[in-house]
Formats: C-alpha cells, structure tokens, sequence
C-alpha cells in the first residue's frame, strides 16, 4: 500500500506530461507546416510589394476580401458540414456508404460554385459603387465568379480528405498551391503590373482546384451519376455548416468593409498598408494556431460533455499556446521596424506603428480561440454565431473611429480594443453558460507574458537607437527563458530535443 501511494503521484505527474507533450508536439507540427506556407507566400508579397506598391497591394487586398465574401456567402458550408458524416462511415468501414456520400458531397460542390459565380456576377456593380469613387470595376468583380466557383470545388474535395484522415495529402496541398501561387503571379505582375491581379487571383484558384482534385479523384474517381436522393441526402450536411458559413461571411463582410472605407476614405495606398501590418500580426502569428482545428477541436470534442475534462483540455492548449507565442510577439515588436522593409518595401515604413500595436491584440486572441471552440464542440452553432457577429460589429466600428480620429496607427488600436472585447465576452458567455473556469496557472502565464509583451510596446514609444535596440532585446530574452523554463518544467522538452541530437549524430 504504501509503495502504490508513493507511485502514483509519478504517474499522475508523468500522465500530465505526456498531455503537455501531445499539445507542444502537434502545435508545432501543424504550425511548423503553416510556416513554412508563410515563408513562400512572403516570397510573393516582396515581389508584389516592389512590382505593384502600396496601392496595388491594397487592390489586391481588396479584391481577395471580395473574393473570400462571396465564397462564405455561397458555399453552403460544405467543408465543414460534411466532415461528420462522412469521417463516420470512413471509421466505421462502410465503403459503399462514403462512396455514395463523397458522390453527394461532389453534387453540392458544383452547386456551391454555380451559386458563387452567378452572385459575383449580380453583386459586382454594388460592390463597385460600395468600393471605389473612380473607375468603373464592376468587370473586375464579376470576374472574380470564376475562383469562387473554383474554390467551392476545392472545399468539398478538402472535405472528402480531412474525413478519410489524409492529412499528410493536405500538407502537400497547401504547399503545392502556395508554391503555384508564387510561380503563377509574378510574371502577371511584372508583365501586366495592376492589370495581373485579377488574372493571378482566377489563376490562383484554379491551381488550388488542380492540385487538390490531383489528390482527391485519384483516392475516389468521380463519378458523375447523380440523382434526386443525393440532393435531399446532401441537404442534412447544409443545415449543420449554415451557422459556420454566416458566421464565416460576417467576417469577412467586416474584413471587406473595413478595407472598402480605409479606401474611401484614405485611398488604395491606405489599404495596401493595413493589409500589410494585418498580415504580420494577425495572419503570421496563426502558426501556433493552425494546430487547434486538426488536433485540438477533436480533443475538446471528445470530452466536451465533461465539463472538468473540458476546462482542463481549454487550459493546457491556452498554457502550450501562450508560452510559444508569446517570446515570437516581443520579437515582432522589436524587429518590424527591420522586417517591413526587408519583407516588403521601404514605401510600407508608415505601417510600422500600427503593425507595432496590433501584436498586442494576440495575447487576448492566443486565450480567447482555445475557449470559443468549447462552443464548436457542443454544436451549438447559433451561440457561435451570435458571438462571432457581436466582435466582427465591434471590429468594424472600432476601425472606423480609430482611423478617424488617429489614423492608421488607430486601426491597430481598434484591433487591439476589439479583441480585449472578444475574450471578455467568449470568456464571460462560457463562464457564465458551461462553467468554463480559467486557472491560476493561466492567469499568472499571460499577465507576465502579458506585461512583457505591453512593456517592449512601451519601449517603441520612448526609446531609438541603441537603447530601443538593447531594451527590446532583453525583454525578448526575458520572455523566452520564462517559457523554456515552464516548457521544460512541464514537458519532456529537454529529452525529445537530446534524443533528436543523438540521433542525427
């Protein structure tokens, strides 16, 4: 008896361990293949940036916000709604049944992409009108059916290999089209300069289409044998993705809104630069969190009924999340002023204050996602609508303000404002409606990560040169020695890496 009291916190410490050690292995699995995306896509920023300018970035910017707001709109929220059912039948070995269900998800992709396509076509003179003081780019807009269209075929064939778990295949995928989407627009800017961005988005799309289906038909050829039954089949997959896909189009309804009024009222050039500090904050810090949707939501889903389960399953993710993120925010703060021109143009320097305070916003993003998806996992779809909206509102009016009052370093503010009020508000809703709790150990990682974070901001403001430099850089160094230390505190961190060592020695 005595011997099993002694063992037994080891192995409760060791259970521990090996949970920690799952969540830093595959958020650094997921995330080190989304960095390396970002790492081929900043090949093609550079080269638009110094072939096409501020301005023609922002169109760019633009049109992709249109583009991905038609797709929400008409997509009927296949890639998501149609991974349940037919994950289920692939795990159950009913062959016949995910032929015949990957046959119905094919049906209501080509009925998504008729839909995109005729909506930017009866859309495109409003949104012009909504967009743009000059010109007539009506044609440009309807232009864009043609990727909607497209990228409805390349989600449901994205579906069909999230749910039969061929997600080495959609590894390769996203750097093939990434790739592609390098090799295909360079030469439209450089040969046609803003008259290629249209083109390059269209050909874009279809690479992605190309590549995917490459995959996809060669597991499960198509077969175009389709009935009435596979229509009403289909229809239990639309209802379950409908809440996802207006939440999904409110966003980015916002995201084109905010940069129809930054071009409004500032002009293309202003666009091209909010999109480029958006881009270095928001977008390039999604590394830790590309892993939540692939491992962290099956997770939380399994145990989502057992609320201690639950909160222990949200607060290790934020814990993992929080520690790896936070040293890369501080290093961002101290190097933008050195990786903007470098990455894009001197022309993009004015961007540097507003990219600068919009880091801050990801100490509340890195713990507000972990706690929204308790709501995803539960299906309740209409919750995470209402919650999703009510920020994207928030967003949209803070951006306003801000640029009106401060301009583009107010935008940055905006961000930050909006999402402070994101995590009170998906903190408070699952508080309040689950019983989520957030521990001690959390609450005392992310306000000192927090005020590092806040101080090497503070650091911008007053100091220059070589202090600015020797200020920022101890901070970083500060954040980074306290997450290697709880890292390795809590995970097997210091064995993986020797054994990695030995082994390529």
């Amino acid at each position: 008896m005595e011997q099993e009291r002694i063992a037994t916190p080891h192995s409760e410490q060791r259970s521990e361990n090996d949970n920690y050690d799952h969540v830093l292995k595959y958020t650094s699995v997921f995330g080190g293949v989304q960095g390396l995306v970002i790492l081929i896509g900043l090949v093609r920023n550079k080269f638009m940036a110094l072939l096409l300018g501020a301005g023609g970035m922002g169109l760019n910017s633009l049109l992709v916000s249109v583009q991905s707001f038609a797709s929400q709109c008409t997509n009927l929220g296949i890639s998501f709604g149609a991974v349940p059912r037919l994950s289920g039948y692939y795990e159950q070995q009913r062959t016949e049944l995910v032929e015949y269900y990957i046959q119905v998800i094919r049906l209501w992709s080509m009925i998504a992409a008729v839909l995109g396509c005729l909506f930017c076509v009866m859309v495109s003179p409003l949104i012009n009108d909504l967009s743009f003081t000059w010109g007539n780019h009506t044609l440009h807009y309807a232009m864009l059916g043609l990727s909607v269209a497209m990228i409805a075929i390349t989600g449901g064939e994205t579906a069909i290999l999230k749910a039969t778990r061929r997600l080495g295949a959609l590894a390769r995928v996203q750097i093939y089209i990434v790739v592609a989407s390098v090799i295909l627009s360079i030469p439209l800017y450089y040969f046609f300069r803003h008259s290629g961005v249209v083109p390059a988005i269209v050909l874009i799309a279809g690479a992605g289409m190309l590549v995917t289906i490459g995959y996809s038909y060669r597991l499960y050829p198509l077969k175009l044998q389709f009935s009435k039954k596979q229509l009403k089949h289909g229809a239990s997959m639309i209802r379950l993705g409908l809440a996802f896909v207006l939440a999904a189009a409110i966003g980015s309804a916002s995201e084109m809104l905010i940069r129809a009024y930054l071009n409004v009222e500032g002009g293309l050039d202003f666009v091209g630069l909010y999109n480029v500090g958006f881009m270095l904050t928001i977008t390039y810090a999604g590394m830790v969190f590309s892993a939540m949707e692939s491992d962290y939501f099956p997770r939380l889903s399994g145990v989502c009924k057992d609320m201690a389960k639950t909160n222990e399953t949200v607060n290790k993710q934020i814990e993992v999340s929080l520690l790896l993120l936070s040293p890369m925010l501080v290093a961002l703060i101290m190097l933008l002023p050195i990786l903007i021109p470098i990455l894009f143009s001197r022309e993009f320097m004015p961007v540097v204050g507003m990219a600068q305070v919009t880091v801050l916003a990801m100490y509340f993003k890195v713990q507000t996602m972990p706690i929204a998806y308790i709501t995803l996992a539960r299906s309740l779809s209409l919750s995470y609508l209402l919650l999703e909206t009510c920020y994207f509102v928030v967003l949209v009016v803070a951006v306003v303000v801000g640029f009106r009052h401060w301009g583009l370093w107010g935008t940055g503010l905006a961000i930050v404002i909006a999402h402070l009020f994101e995590y009170m508000m998906v903190g408070g809703y699952s508080y309040m409606y689950y019983g989520y709790r957030t521990t001690k150990t959390v609450l005392r990682y992310a306000g000192i990560q927090a005020t590092i974070g806040f101080a090497a901001y503070g650091v911008t403001l007053v100091a220059e040169g070589w202090p600015y430099w020797i200020a920022e850089a101890a901070l970083t160094l500060v954040s980074t020695a306290y997450s290697v230390h709880l890292l390795h505190q809590k995970t097997h961190l210091w064995e993986s890496l020797k054994r990695k060592f030995m082994k390529s020695a």
